[in-house]
């Protein structure tokens, strides 16, 4: 009979310790498109494949891009400061899951003491020494701990993928500020070039005037467009400078100059690139996936704030020797133990409890929304960059015949000066126009470069190492 109890007890105990309060996880609608808004005109099916999925360094051929990008991704202070953090979230749930387990402590106490005299006792001395072990465990029968793992590990997780979009935040920085020198590099060729051309037509223009040919308002003209393409040298090479610095923050140096690799033209763009699945980006956005990872462990924390209401069982327990001499502390009558559980159930809390509650459920709500908030802004980004990116490449197009016809309209507004048909006002105008065509096409090059860095990262690509 006692065997059966003891069966029955134990079994008692093993269905109280395995109940776990709190609503069970469970994703939350979302309404997902089709296919994205954005993409070109009578275009394909969309298939899996995605520009998303690629690796950053087949995206990304530039050699020296690929170094500087390699060298941030070990260098870079966000990067270390998002792997500390990782660092700190597994610490806290090794933290969280030990209060699943027993406490347990084992200590070792000597002492030494003189009584006085009294009436009745003569003045005595004595050095206890005592060795004991404890322990202290409360039972997790509603599933408090458990749910607070759940939660650590869910924060855990969350700050893994907070890592991997600083990664690919990291890498489409990287890559756009390096597009960026070298339009700056192309803008200051441009600029060098058509100074050496414009003080070359200042010369022949003074040989002209000084042989009664044209006027000097004609050399006025001309010195214009001299000091014109001289004035924005100063302020390249300041912007240059400036940009390196910021690459070298960006790669984890102090600033340096910065070495090139490919022209801005030589660093080619797909006329097309695959999308993908709207489904799949879910998977695919770290962003996505750490605020489900945050909304997961605010789900979990409703269990927590439940367990209030049930009461908390502790057992304690102590074991050990207490002797009054060392060599007789684990032989004869100088054992001790004690053994006692309490039971603490609240009565009256004032609403605490049931506020607590009703605020994890309100953080949860919220954890919806943002989830649901973060799915819907993703999209929009993809679509934003799908149209910039097609945008661009015929903005890019249309600055190429404008540089084309300014560049003939200035080789002939040359050809008719020299002729006499007309003044050097008109060379002025034209050359005018096709410095600020060949700067606009420079402008359109580097845009349509960094809208694929900018699709690259809205389509959640760039952390997959």
């Amino acid at each position: 009979m006692r065997i059966a109890y003891s069966r029955i007890a134990i079994a008692s105990l093993l269905l109280l310790t395995g109940c776990t309060l709190g609503p069970k996880y469970k994703r939350p609608s979302t309404t997902v498109p089709d296919i994205y808004r954005g993409l070109p005109p009578n275009s394909a099916v969309p298939t899996a494949a995605s520009l998303g999925d690629e690796k950053w360094w087949t995206v990304f051929q530039d050699p020296q891009l690929q170094a500087l990008t390699r060298e941030a991704l070990v260098q870079n202070y966000d990067v270390r400061i998002a792997a500390a953090r990782v660092l700190q979230a597994q610490a806290a749930l090794g933290i969280t899951r030990s209060d699943q387990f027993p406490s347990i402590a084992a200590g070792l106490s000597a002492t030494s003491q003189r009584f006085p005299r009294t009436r009745i006792t003569p003045e005595f001395e004595t050095s206890p020494i005592q060795a004991t072990l404890s322990l202290s465990w409360e039972f997790d029968f509603w599933g408090k701990f458990r749910r607070s793992t759940e939660a650590a590990r869910a924060e855990l997780l969350a700050t893994d993928w907070a890592q991997k979009a600083v990664l690919s935040s990291l890498i489409s920085n990287v890559a756009a500020a390096y597009f960026q020198l070298l339009e700056l590099d192309l803008e200051m060729e441009i600029s060098t070039r058509s100074l050496i051309s414009r003080k070359e037509s200042l010369r022949l223009v003074q040989i002209r005037q000084s042989g009664g040919n044209t006027s000097l308002m004609d050399v006025r003209q001309s010195e214009q467009l001299v000091y014109t393409a001289a004035a924005a040298i100063p302020d390249l090479e300041r912007q240059i400078e400036q940009q390196e610095n910021f690459i070298s923050i960006l790669v984890g140096r102090n600033p340096a100059p910065v070495t090139r690799g490919k022209p801005l033209v030589e660093n080619v763009v797909p006329p097309t690139v695959p999308a993908g699945l709207p489904s799949s980006l879910l998977a695919r956005r770290p962003d996505i996936q750490r605020v489900e990872q945050q909304l997961i462990a605010a789900n979990a924390r409703i269990g927590v704030a439940r367990t209030a209401y049930f009461p908390q069982i502790t057992i304690t327990a102590l074991a050990g020797y207490q002797s009054a001499a060392l060599t007789n502390l684990f032989t004869g009558p100088a054992g001790i133990w004690s053994f006692g559980g309490d039971l603490l159930q609240p009565v009256f809390t004032a609403g605490r409890i049931r506020s607590g509650v009703r605020l994890t459920q309100a953080q949860q709500q919220e954890a919806v929304f943002i989830y649901q908030h973060s799915i819907q802004q993703a999209f929009r980004e993809v679509s934003d960059s799908l149209i910039a990116y097609r945008k661009n490449q015929e903005f890019r197009a249309q600055e190429e015949l404008l540089t084309n016809a300014a560049q003939d309209a200035t080789r002939l507004a040359e050809s008719r000066y020299r002729g006499g048909v007309t003044s050097y006002l008109e060379v002025l105008d034209s050359d005018t126009r096709y410095f600020d065509a060949e700067i606009g096409l420079a402008r359109a090059q580097l845009s349509e470069r960094l809208g694929l860095v900018e699709l690259y990262n809205a389509l959640g690509g760039g952390w997959q190492q």
